[in-house]
């Protein structure tokens, strides 16, 4: 099965100009050796950008009167990455992948009531392994001002309030794919942190096992010679167990990976339930002082002293 896929990133002012240049293929040379340059005439957008996302943005918060204090540590833009499977688009055929990315757009422009005016571009690439899309949009609420009047608002924080938000994202998105006629799978939600592409491909081995797949000694032969047949079996056997290493390696990378965030989610419950118990003995020693110092007049200063050579002498 397939799986609907929408993964958000944020950005500061600083990224924009870098996304824009990779989103809108500008650069001369990648260092993603999945970009095949000769299909990049394939790629297409659904909404294209005037110009750079620096200067659209400055245009659309002109245009629009947005208000929110935008610092250089401010989140101001956010970038959708929506996808499935290599075979889903395959299957699917060319008219109806554009139609999927369409109706992601059409999700896009109403989720949280965004509006299609603060949408910056929304490019597709063809020209990678999977068709994917790159959805940039300024993270826009609509509240009020201090005098009760209706105002938008640049606010990635209050965008993404809660933290089961991209929860919702991922519930919703799945839910309307499939409203519009994609039979999808909702991914797995186990609250996990998503990898940077190039950390999913150090982690799994990637690189080794696609050169290696190049490496595959599978050839046609006419010969009837039985040993020969032998051997070119044996160098296959050997290919495919190295193959195997690479992805028995992968996935006891991820497993171990799971362990440590299980081990992590659990020394923060312990570390939560610790600090309460901090809090408590706290209240309880002040307690204890004040009756000491209301009822036996010994000073807070006694105290203390002597509670602290007690700390010294355990």
């Amino acid at each position: 099965m397939s799986y609907a896929i929408i993964i958000n990133t944020n950005y500061k002012m600083k990224n924009l100009a870098g996304i824009y240049r990779h989103n809108e293929r500008k650069n001369t040379n990648y260092s993603n050796k999945d970009i095949d340059k000769s299909k990049s005439k394939e790629n297409y957008s659904i909404k294209s950008p005037s110009t750079t996302y620096i200067k659209l943005f400055q245009l659309i918060k002109e245009k629009y009167n947005l208000k929110g204090q935008i610092k250089s540590v401010s989140n101001i833009a956010c970038e959708y990455i929506i996808t499935s499977d290599k075979d889903f688009f395959d299957n699917i055929g060319i008219e109806e992948t554009k139609r999927f990315f369409k109706s992601a757009y059409s999700f896009v422009c109403n989720y949280k009531n965004l509006g299609e005016q603060y949408i910056l571009s929304a490019k597709v690439h063809m020209d990678e392994k999977t068709p994917h899309m790159h959805l940039v949009f300024i993270p826009v609420i609509h509240t009020k001002d201090k005098n009760g009047n209706d105002i938008d608002k640049i606010s990635c924080s209050e965008f993404w309030k809660g933290k089961e938000s991209y929860k919702y994202l991922q519930n919703n998105f799945h839910k309307y794919m499939n409203i519009c006629g994609f039979n999808l799978d909702r991914g797995l939600n186990n609250n996990n942190k998503h990898l940077s592409m190039q950390q999913l491909k150090v982690l799994t081995n990637y690189d080794k096992i696609k050169e290696e797949i190049k490496k595959t000694p599978i050839k046609e032969t006419t010969s009837n010679s039985l040993d020969l047949v032998i051997a070119e079996n044996k160098k296959l056997v050997k290919h495919c167990n190295r193959l195997r290493e690479y992805c028995i390696t992968s996935v006891n990378t991820f497993n171990k990976c799971l362990e440590y965030e299980i081990e992590i989610e659990t020394l923060k419950k312990e570390n939560h339930s610790l600090k309460e118990k901090i809090k408590n003995l706290k209240n309880y020693i002040k307690n204890i002082f004040n009756i000491l110092e209301t009822f036996f007049h010994i000073p807070k200063k006694v105290l203390l002293k002597f509670l602290s050579k007690y700390e010294k002498s355990i």
